[in-house]
């Protein structure tokens, strides 16, 4: 279901903030995460060129997020995911997809969320 600037929405799943790598190069342990479920405000919206190949990496983002995975493992599945769906991922296929932009409660602002990481708040 689209939404319109100003809409309430929450997370639907864990969203990763960080790359594996850059978290312990500032301090942190590891991939920094927003928890499913922390609602935030939508802010904009672009369409975005899918396809076959977009379909296919949002579908690999929700299996590898959905397990919560060891650092090596989430690395080389991410080291995968680019080699595999890098170069198709944005110039095949016919079609496009609704991303949004959505501030949180706690200040985080995320662009590119698809409607299946959001639910109505």
């Amino acid at each position: 279901m689209p939404y319109e600037t100003g809409a309430k929405v929450k997370l639907t799943r864990d969203v990763q903030v960080t790359a594996n790598d850059t978290a312990p190069r500032v301090g942190y342990p590891g991939p920094l995460f927003l928890a499913e479920g922390l609602v935030g405000i939508v802010t904009g919206a672009a369409k975005e060129s899918g396809g076959y190949a977009q379909e296919q990496l949002a579908l690999l983002d929700q299996q590898i997020r959905a397990g919560h995975l060891p650092g090596d493992a989430t690395l080389l599945l991410e080291q995968l995911r680019q080699q595999i769906f890098g170069p198709a991922a944005y110039g095949a296929g016919a079609g496009s997809q609704l991303r949004y932009r959505v501030r949180f409660e706690n200040g985080f602002v995320l662009d590119g969320l698809g409607e299946d990481w959001l639910a109505q708040a």
